[in-house]
């Protein structure tokens, strides 16, 4: 089964449930403290720099119990362990883990003055319930913390990331190691979560509930593709038809044509201008194109008809001429039940202006600026919830969604899932036409077959690929051979 992830109000329910079962808080708070010193011993023997000398920095609440007791624990094991702290919170089991830490370590300061060099710093200032942004101060801690030398590592989430947005608030502690108790949190997955959690571990300490509810699932990195059939044809494994190629951006086209048939499409056709057929033929010949200044209704009734799915939108553009050219293609394609559709790039642009609801094999893929415009809000208010807004544009369009960016979201059949692959190597003009042109692709072939999770993994897996060799200067147009290798692979 594929890993849940939680939002933090369903974590804080089911410990108080568990607790009202007359299970101890602090036996918790010691239980989460020794599986993540075991780990972090583990860690620490694998890391090639010597570790010694750590210290912890703690808060003012129960993450800092955590912190607390780790302490001792590493002290046990002939770690030599400073803990600066914070003014301790009034909870029973605070007070507790601070009795059995003191004598333990070497030194207890009361206060984050740290001019001492350790080989690894354990952050335990905040846990999950931090949903304010920070003052000056902890700002000011933080900071100290991340300019710190040394291997960094988080107890439950980074400190100062807001755990169900994946937002700084407004910075966090940047970890190599976060270790999260009890279940995953939605927050170290998307948004900038990514670029604060480091590794992420998780510390399953309690059994599940039927009272608890998982928001979303982590999308699987293993991905099989059925083989091909030794009878089959190039008439066997689909046609892609691509919509878009204003006379001012033929690129675009180009991207998605190469990537369908990167995974495997039978036969792709590229309706465009016809400035841009030359250049399509040159580098793709196998691609059929025809100019989209051409089709009368009948035309269009006829290619539609002769294709299993359309990728619609890449490179229109956003004029006159794009509007028509909108207007012209939305409507039939939308009548044939048959295709499997993907609506990108500038037809998400146009579709702001229209109130229609689509159905179920209609994949629509806009990044956090198309979004705002389909909701009608800014980049930023997509960003400092971008679970919500991949459900509000569910809600308001039906469809199935993914919401582009790191920890991309993906919505289908009321399913959330997170692709936990990828890289900002990918963050380059073309990779969304890519990405649709992939999803068109897998689509016209397995339909059903394939989850839209998936062809959104795949398509991060090929970007992980090409970072093999660095992440500075991947270009869309290096994907297709990544491309090519990944769905190979699987």
């Amino acid at each position: 089964m594929q890993q849940q992830v939680y939002h933090s109000r369903e974590i804080q329910a089911w410990e108080q449930r568990w607790f009202a079962q007359n299970n101890s808080a602090l036996g918790l708070m010691k239980q989460v403290a020794w599986q993540s010193h075991l780990k972090l011993i583990e860690y620490f023997s694998e890391s090639p720099k010597s570790v010694k000398r750590i210290a912890v920095w703690c808060g003012t609440g129960n993450n800092a119990g955590d912190g607390y007791f780790i302490a001792a624990y590493l002290a046990e094991q002939g770690y030599q362990v400073d803990v600066y702290a914070a003014e301790r919170g009034s909870s029973a089991a605070l007070q507790q883990a601070f009795e059995y830490s003191k004598d333990k370590i070497d030194h207890l300061y009361p206060h984050f003055n740290i001019v001492d060099q350790y080989d690894a710093h354990i952050d335990a200032l905040f846990g999950i319930g931090l949903n304010r942004e920070l003052d000056q101060d902890w700002q000011q801690i933080i900071q100290q913390f991340n300019q710190s030398t040394g291997l960094k590592i988080s107890i439950d989430i980074p400190s100062g990331l807001h755990a169900n947005t994946g937002q700084p608030l407004p910075c966090a502690i940047k970890a190599d190691l976060t270790l999260t108790a009890l279940g995953y949190k939605i927050g170290l997955f998307t948004g900038q979560g990514k670029e604060f959690s480091g590794q992420i571990q998780l510390i399953s300490l309690i059994p599940q509930d039927t009272e608890l509810k998982a928001l979303a699932r982590l999308s699987p990195t293993t991905i099989s593709l059925p083989p091909r059939q030794a009878f089959g044809h190039k008439g066997s494994y689909g046609h892609v038809l691509v919509i878009g190629g204003h006379a001012d951006m033929g690129g675009a086209v180009i991207m998605a044509a190469e990537a369908a048939f990167a995974v495997g499409v039978g036969k792709v056709s590229v309706i465009c201008h016809q400035r841009h057929h030359a250049a399509i033929l040159a580098r793709s010949p196998n691609v059929m194109v025809r100019n989209i200044e051409t089709f009368t209704p009948e035309l269009i009734e006829e290619m539609l008809q002769a294709v299993d799915a359309v990728c619609f939108g890449m490179g229109l553009g956003r004029d006159d001429w794009s509007k028509q050219a909108f207007n012209t293609w939305l409507s039939p394609i939308l009548q044939h039940s048959h295709l499997e559709v993907v609506l990108d790039a500038d037809a998400l642009w146009f579709l702001a202006e229209q109130a229609v609801q689509f159905s179920e094999n209609v994949y629509l893929t806009p990044h956090s600026g198309e979004a705002a415009r389909l909701l009608g809000c800014t980049s930023h208010e997509i960003e400092q919830d971008r679970v919500a807004a991949i459900h509000a544009l569910a809600a308001k369009f039906s469809g199935q969604w993914v919401l582009k960016g790191s920890g991309s979201l993906i919505l289908e059949n009321q399913q959330l899932w997170v692709c936990t692959a990828g890289n900002a190597g990918m963050g380059t003009g073309g990779m969304g036409d890519t990405l649709a042109g992939m999803v068109a692709g897998l689509k016209a072939q397995l339909h059903q077959e394939i989850a839209l999770h998936q062809v959104v993994t795949l398509h991060a897996q090929a970007g992980d690929l090409l970072a093999e060799q660095g992440m500075r200067g991947i270009q869309a147009s290096h994907m297709p051979q990544a491309v090519y290798q990944v769905v190979n692979a699987n």
